[in-house]
């Protein structure tokens, strides 16, 4: 039957009277998307992705066309199919040496690439061979997951099996994309990062460090002192977490992810904490550091800085101070949010309550 919604609407636009009541009441439509009751269910797209498509057929030169094997499995009335991943960075001009070195090596591995333009400088990046083959997209002054939020919708991203979301500030001179993908996939991992290499890299958190001779780690070990982590922990950061410079999302847990994030606070600091939520089963098991394949963070400031990054606002001095005191505050109240959603939704359980509440 379809939806008192679906009837309405027919029936305003005059339409209702002109279907056979067999048909009408034969007819099962609930799971339309919303508006597009009017079409009919062949036509309907329900999923987008970001890959550009030429505006003609050039013939055998075409390089889009020359992209694709020639035995191409999953060909649909011209329209080219493959399974695809996606690297989307937040960048600015300053890094552009260094984001140029991980595009090319994410090209190469059969990614998308969208870059998120913080600064405005868009034309700065057209010298660059690859340019022309990524997704641009600029706005003044946000933040990757502003970015995310708006331009990386499950319905946009669906196609790619993989997402990497990551910073600009990042070396991947021993970081092969290819390998990551295959380790991710044997260790059944939905969400994950690279280690950071400690000698080089700017590190928070000790569970990221990089371990020598190990391919994956799930778990940190601290056992003197506060904050002890140690087999019998079940909790962040001591397990089920990854930092948020270079996260990797699996499309399944993206879908999850994107949800997480909230709209208004563009730092998403404390996300972290609960992306566990979105391992698509057990975060002990299907959260891990990769340690095989590993990168370098710098830790450059960026937003806010004074390193010339920051498009001109009219504004001087180094504004890093209130970028980290915003941070904080998006995490007190994304913090309370998720205390407030967790008591208030009443068919909501839990899987992570004793964890959490111990804090071990």
């Amino acid at each position: 039957m379809k939806s008192f919604d679906s009837v309405t609407r027919l029936a305003r636009w005059g339409l209702i009277h002109t279907m056979p009541d067999s048909k009408f009441n034969s007819c099962k439509r609930q799971c339309l998307p919303f508006g597009s009751e009017a079409l009919p269910e062949g036509i309907i797209a329900r999923t987008s992705n970001l890959e550009m498509r030429p505006l003609w057929d050039s013939g055998k030169d075409n390089a889009y066309k020359s992209s694709f094997p020639l035995d191409c499995l999953s060909c649909d009335q011209g329209i080219l199919k493959r399974p695809l991943n996606l690297l989307a960075m937040a960048v600015g001009l300053e890094q552009k040496e260094i984001v140029n070195k991980i595009v090319e090596k994410f090209l190469s591995s059969d990614f998308v690439v969208m870059l998120f333009h913080y600064d405005g400088f868009v034309d700065g990046w057209k010298s660059l061979a690859w340019s022309s083959r990524a997704i641009h997209v600029s706005a003044i002054n946000q933040t990757k997951w502003w970015f995310a939020k708006r331009f990386l919708h499950p319905d946009i991203v669906v196609e790619y099996n993989y997402i990497f979301l990551w910073d600009e500030d990042l070396l991947v001179d021993n970081f092969d994309p290819k390998r990551y993908l295959s380790i991710v996939k044997e260790e059944g991992l939905e969400i994950s990062q690279p280690a950071l290499d400690p000698t080089k890299s700017e590190v928070h958190h000790p569970l990221t460090v990089h371990k020598a001779g190990s391919k994956v780690h799930r778990r940190y070990y601290k056992l003197k002192g506060s904050g002890r982590c140690d087999d019998k922990s079940t909790a962040p950061p001591c397990i089920g977490w990854v930092e948020m410079m270079a996260p990797v999302f699996s499309k399944k847990s993206w879908q999850c992810v994107w949800h997480l994030i909230q709209n208004d606070l563009i730092h998403a600091w404390g996300l972290d904490r609960q992306l566990g939520y979105c391992a698509q089963g057990d975060r002990m098991q299907n959260v891990g550091v990769v340690d095989s394949e590993y990168i370098v963070h710098l830790g450059l400031p960026t937003l806010g800085g004074s390193n010339g990054n920051e498009a001109p606002s009219g504004s001087s001095g180094d504004n890093r101070a209130k970028v980290r005191m915003q941070s904080y505050i998006e995490m007190q109240v994304f913090g309370k949010r998720w205390k407030d959603a967790a008591e208030k939704d009443k068919c909501w359980i839990d899987p992570y309550e004793k964890a959490n509440k111990t804090g071990h």
